[in-house]
């Protein structure tokens, strides 16, 4: 048995995340501290030409694979890694006993993960971090484009990055792999391959311990498959697809690939996927399991009516600008995805909820929370998007001299949006700080948690596969 206290005890006391270049350089570091045990191999290069470095670590008979940052606003993962590495090196007796080869990517997505840094640093508020955010549309997220066939819906466009993933999964055929996400606002929630419910209890005492709440709200998509509260079926095309087409959504609309959970699954057979969700702001609500004063269905109709006017809202910012945004800016193109999604998304919603058997039962607070005020939150998000779009558009301008009527004619438009974004997001962040009463979670509990439940889970796969022996040759 490993020494999980002495583990997690060790976790440093983090106070900001990592940029790209400051992982890059950490990672080299420790090939050059400990040459005889980590490799560190190029495992492809970005959209923009940035290599993606891996990590090989260790000799067992399992292969395990982790990597962070497949989207790139969710960087715990990295610092995750950054961690974990340098435990396995240091530590021969650990990667003994724990019996994997360990593929380790800290950064999947560098080019969106640099979008996100101007937060990484502090301070860490609800604003900072809705102003700085970045986050890619589905088509070109690392983690929603993997190849998948599922009914009408056929997509085989994988990314640079993706196809790195795609390529150390057919190289490695890992038996266990941790895709290193986190949320936003909220709790700890879970994805898991297969169920495994002797281990349910040590996941929620991983989150316990660190007195990070479990996220007893409303699932973050309707179409999951519960194994136990908090805990999931990993997420897929498939699933999703399959949920819009029974509650009158529109499957085609569903254009991006699958995740590499079920990728991985659908190349291997044989290997169990962990994803371990967790937020960097968290209320109390968000635990809360006694009855709210509305029904179900009704907070759900209310996130509904809610999310179409904070739509609008967008619309209204973007409606005189839309035609300034050249195809190439990052930041618009996952507002534009929920504007056209919106309205079907609500109507699917609706009818699943009017569905559930505990429809007309009341909503607990938990699910009244994130249906109302966290769901405004992820509103910020995209404003916080829109405003970088007419930025990135300004500074475009700012290049050169306005040469044309139209240049000075973009330039007050663009200007007026960024002001309105601008307004708008400072409003629904005052309205946010009074409404909630949030904690900011230290980096340091969030690595534990995710580090102990990556140990939890491969530890039961290495039970699986008990007799296996040391690869001498890796």
């Amino acid at each position: 048995m490993v020494d999980m206290k002495r583990i997690l005890e060790g976790v440093p006391d983090y106070q900001a995340f990592m940029t790209v270049d400051e992982l890059d350089a950490s990672t080299r570091r420790l090939a050059e501290e400990y040459p005889d045990v980590v490799k560190v191999f190029e495992a492809g290069v970005s959209r923009q030409g940035h290599p993606i470095l891996g990590l090989c670590i260790g000799n067992g008979g399992l292969n395990a694979l982790c990597f962070a940052c497949p989207h790139p606003n969710e960087p715990i993962g990295a610092m995750s890694i950054e961690y974990f590495s340098r435990l396995l090196a240091e530590d021969q007796e650990l990667r003994e006993e724990l019996g994997y080869t360990w593929y380790m990517i800290k950064c999947i997505d560098p080019d969106g993960t640099r979008l996100n840094e101007g937060w990484f640093k502090g301070p860490f508020n609800l604003y900072n971090y809705m102003r700085h955010y970045f986050r890619p549309v589905g088509t070109e997220q690392v983690e929603w484009t993997f190849p998948v066939k599922h009914k009408a819906l056929e997509f085989d466009s994988p990314l640079p990055e993706t196809e790195v993933l795609m390529r150390l999964i057919e190289e490695t055929k890992p038996k266990f792999m941790y895709s290193l996400h986190n949320t936003g606002f909220g709790g700890a929630y879970w994805y898991l391959s297969e169920p495994m419910p002797s281990i349910y209890e040590a996941l929620y005492g991983a989150t316990r311990r660190q007195q990070v709440p479990i996220s007893m709200g409303e699932p973050e998509s309707p179409s999951v498959i519960e194994y136990a509260p908090a805990i999931y079926h990993h997420l897929s095309a498939g699933q999703a697809y399959d949920y819009l087409e029974q509650y009158g959504g529109n499957p085609a609309a569903f254009d991006c690939g699958t995740s590499s959970a079920d990728y991985v699954l659908m190349r291997t057979g044989d290997c169990v996927t962990l994803l371990t969700e967790l937020p960097y702001f968290f209320d109390p609500r968000i635990e809360n399991v006694k009855d709210s004063e509305v029904t179900r269905v009704e907070a759900i109709r209310q996130h509904v009516e809610q999310s179409q006017r904070e739509q609008q809202n967008l619309e209204d910012i973007l409606k005189n600008v839309r035609r300034l945004l050249q195809r190439h800016n990052p930041f618009a193109k996952l507002v534009e995805q929920i504007l056209l999604q919106g309205g079907q998304d609500g109507a699917a919603k609706l009818k699943w909820a009017e569905n559930l058997p505990d429809a007309y039962r009341p909503a607990t607070v938990s699910q009244l929370f994130t249906n109302l005020e966290v769901a405004s939150f992820y509103y910020g998000l995209a404003l916080g998007l829109v405003i970088r779009a007419c930025e990135f558009e300004l500074e475009h301008l700012s290049r050169g001299p306005l040469e044309s009527c139209a240049d000075e004619a973009a330039l007050r438009a663009l200007t007026t949006a960024r002001q309105k974004g601008l307004e708008k997001l400072c409003e629904l962040s005052e309205q946010l700080e009074q409404a909630m009463d949030y904690t900011v979670i230290p980096i340091q509990k969030l690595v534990r948690i995710q580090i102990e439940c990556g140990l939890i889970v491969s530890a039961e796969v290495r039970h699986k596969h008990e007799g296996w022996s040391t690869q001498e040759d890796k």
